[in-house]
């Protein structure tokens, strides 16, 4: 089974950005699940709701 969190460095190869700059996105990302109710894992991004909130704007995966 694939891992269901993504860690930072595979955020920064992803989006092609720096790993201090994935650290700031995975730390947005977390506070949204925060705020919706869910639990997080600091320097962990779940992986669905990442490629959901990154790619899934008017496009498919």
């Amino acid at each position: 089974m694939k891992n269901r969190f993504m860690r930072v460095n595979e955020v920064a190869e992803a989006l092609e950005v720096s790993v201090p700059y994935a650290y700031k996105i995975i730390r947005k990302l977390n506070e949204e699940l925060e705020s919706e109710g869910y639990l997080t894992v600091k320097g962990r991004v779940n992986r669905d709701y990442f490629y959901e909130r990154i790619y899934s704007k008017g496009s498919e995966k």
